[in-house]
């Protein structure tokens, strides 16, 4: 037996339900402005290109000499280890932050809001900067009691190195931002979902584990894919530290040599963007695999309750009336339950 579906505009159904479908004419809409004005953009930028490519300044065989540099490309992996060290602290300090936001404990929420009201209110670059001065207003790292001998010490410059404190800059304060982003997470998963894991007899830990959170990356991703992207931008901020071995500043240092510094920012530019690019692609894909399952279902649709076939109205756009979906024909020798008479 072969099961057939039907598809046929609502108003050119025949009266006893047989005969073929009469056909659709769909006719194309015309968009001539629409058109005039992506001839005009794609003009623009191929007279940008030409000129590019024809301007002085530029010095493209310095750009083309300076991209490969061993200075560039050792520059170029410092700042993606800057990257990726920030922000991997930034957000297990965020989940935290975000835990602590979310508690009944009102000194723990107080704590919390404290921390992202200063880290938020105020520039990246003068925390920094703090941070840099940090030998000076700390001059040693004891560990031990309060008020008493310590039992260890040691000098801040010496444990520290600028490298580090430019990690531990960066990442406590994007942890701020990271701490907003998880905790808008959470608070997007339907609290019902919290209380049927209590009465399954989840403990927190699992129900944050196994139902909270992943609900929620499909909200945390998009916007921690873009703040990933931002801190591999901002890390051209830690000359402040002062640290000078990551991209932007390097490329500075070494136009100060030449006197040439337009092709060395068109080398630092292209290394960004080629980091950005891989960036992105891994977002699209994270995002594709925690959107799993959103969006498949079609509540405009219903199943008949004998054949198991799909019947109903779906709109067509653009047509002017819907499409009904016929359940198909069955043969004589099957009764409704699909077994034989």
């Amino acid at each position: 037996m072969t099961n057939s579906v039907v598809n046929r505009p609502a108003g050119d159904l025949p009266p006893d339900g047989a005969g073929s479908p009469a056909a659709i004419k769909a006719i194309r809409l015309r968009h001539p402005w629409r058109n005039v004005f992506a001839v005009v953009l794609v003009l623009i930028v191929a007279l940008f290109i030409i000129d590019a490519a024809q301007r002085p300044a530029f010095d493209w065989p310095a750009v083309g000499k300076y991209l490969f540099d061993r200075r560039v490309t050792q520059a170029a992996f410092v700042t993606l280890q800057l990257t990726v060290y920030s922000m991997v602290i930034a957000i297990i300090l965020g989940v935290t932050l975000a835990v602590m936001r979310l508690s009944p404990n009102p000194v723990v929420k107080s704590i919390a809001w404290v921390y992202l009201w200063v880290f938020r209110g105020t520039p990246v670059y003068v925390q920094l900067v703090f941070w840099g001065l940090l030998s000076i207003i700390y001059q040693s790292i004891d560990i031990g009691l309060p008020f008493q001998e310590p039992w260890v010490s040691f000098e801040t410059k010496v444990a520290l190195s600028t490298f580090a404190l430019a990690v531990i800059g960066l990442a406590l304060n994007e942890a701020a931002y990271m701490a907003e982003i998880v905790r808008a997470g959470l608070l997007s998963v339907d609290r019902g979902q919290d209380e049927a894991a209590t009465a399954l007899g989840m403990s927190w830990l699992q129900t944050m584990v196994r139902v909270i959170i992943p609900q929620s990356m499909r909200v945390i991703i998009p916007p921690t894919g873009n703040e990933v992207i931002s801190m591999l931008k901002t890390t051209s901020l830690v000359t402040a530290v002062p640290f000078t071995f990551d991209l932007y500043t390097r490329t500075r240092d070494i136009s100060a040599e030449t006197f040439n510094p337009i092709p060395l920012l068109i080398v630092a530019s292209i290394w960004y963007l080629f980091f950005t690019s891989i960036l992105m692609v891994g977002q699209y894909f994270l995002e594709k695999r925690f959107a799993r399952g959103v969006g498949d279902r079609r509540p405009d649709r219903k199943v008949g309750d004998q054949t198991g076939s799909v019947t109903g109205t779906l709109p067509i756009i653009g047509a002017g009336q819907p499409t009904v979906i016929l359940p198909p024909k069955h043969d004589d020798s099957t009764n409704g339950d699909g077994g034989l008479r």
